[in-house]
């Protein structure tokens, strides 16, 4: 069944098919392992890591299944193919042979925990924070965690231009996006700007393609939005699961968007309109996405197994 949204008047790039068989609470970040031919994202609540082979038809094949402490709120991956993980309040370090290390704690709170992160265009893992409010974003890079925003009501998607020139951030519960430079040799940024305010829905997790438009999966709206360099909402794609939680360009070419949904704060009744909620869903929308950035695998010098 469709879901119904308040995006009807934006053109349609397509409708996303379902792309797993299992439904999660809290699907979120899928990550493209172009290395390893693989996508990769998390189950939140479950603190589970999930690794599944992208077919030509568009399904995804799980295959694996990593188990971290706490909670899960996003997965990178080095070249080599060690995983950093954003768990409850630390950063967790999952090795190739399966050893998981913890970092030391960097959020306090029991209301309070990691979300969405990503790696920089120097692959330090860039991280935010769920919780009462005053959210955190952090940029980790082995020992030393640098402060970016201590004023978010929910720190969320990330994304940077196709020369990692613009960092761009959501602010969910405010409906918003920022944008600000980014130097990405330095980490340097400046001055924190609002690329745009969304006025129905909250906007989630997103990503970026090779023509410099943002792709912003709309919780509770049932569709990803294409915006462009300028602020216009430029094409969306359908998907019949009202809470899209991220977005990612993934395969070989980088022409499949990888969607991830949930099931959370959806009613009996939601669940039976919707019963695919909570899956992978996979559509070509006809452009391309950027290579994805590596972490860095810099792991700080005291972790706990």
């Amino acid at each position: 069944m469709a879901v119904t949204h308040h995006y009807e008047d934006v053109p349609s790039a397509g409708t996303a098919r379902p792309a797993t068989d299992v439904s999660h609470y809290l699907a979120e970040g899928p990550v493209w392992d172009g290395i390893r031919d693989r996508v990769l994202w998390v189950d939140i609540m479950s603190g589970t890591v999930h690794s599944g082979r992208l077919r030509p038809d568009g399904t995804i094949r799980a295959e694996e299944r990593y188990d971290f402490p706490d909670t899960a709120g996003a997965v990178a991956v080095a070249e080599t193919g060690e995983l950093v993980v954003a768990g409850a309040h630390r950063l967790y370090y999952r090795s190739v042979d399966g050893a998981i290390r913890a970092g030391k704690r960097l959020v306090s709170g029991a209301d309070r925990r990691f979300n969405d992160g990503k790696p920089d265009p120097r692959g330090r893992f860039v991280v935010g924070t769920l919780g009462p409010g005053e959210e955190l974003l952090m940029r980790v890079d082995g020992d030393e965690a640098t402060v970016l925003d201590d004023d978010l009501t929910l720190s969320n998607g990330l994304a940077w231009s196709t020369d990692g020139s613009r960092f761009y951030s959501i602010d969910t519960w405010s409906k918003r996006i920022h944008v600000r430079e980014y130097d990405p040799a330095t980490g340097a940024t400046g001055s924190r700007e609002l690329f745009m305010e969304l006025e129905h829905g909250a906007p989630d997790g997103m990503t970026t393609d090779a023509e410099n438009h943002l792709w912003v999966a709309m919780w509770g709206e049932g569709c990803i939005l294409r915006i462009s360099p300028d602020g216009r909402i430029a094409a969306r794609i359908d998907v019949p699961a009202p809470h899209t939680t991220c977005v990612q360009f993934a395969g070989p070419e980088l022409d499949t968007l990888v969607i991830t949904t949930a099931t959370e704060h959806l009613t009996a009744e939601q669940l039976r309109a919707s019963p695919l909620s909570g899956r992978l869903f996979t559509v070509r929308p006809g452009v391309r996405g950027n290579p994805p950035y590596l972490w860095n695998g810099r792991i700080p010098e005291t972790t706990t197994r």
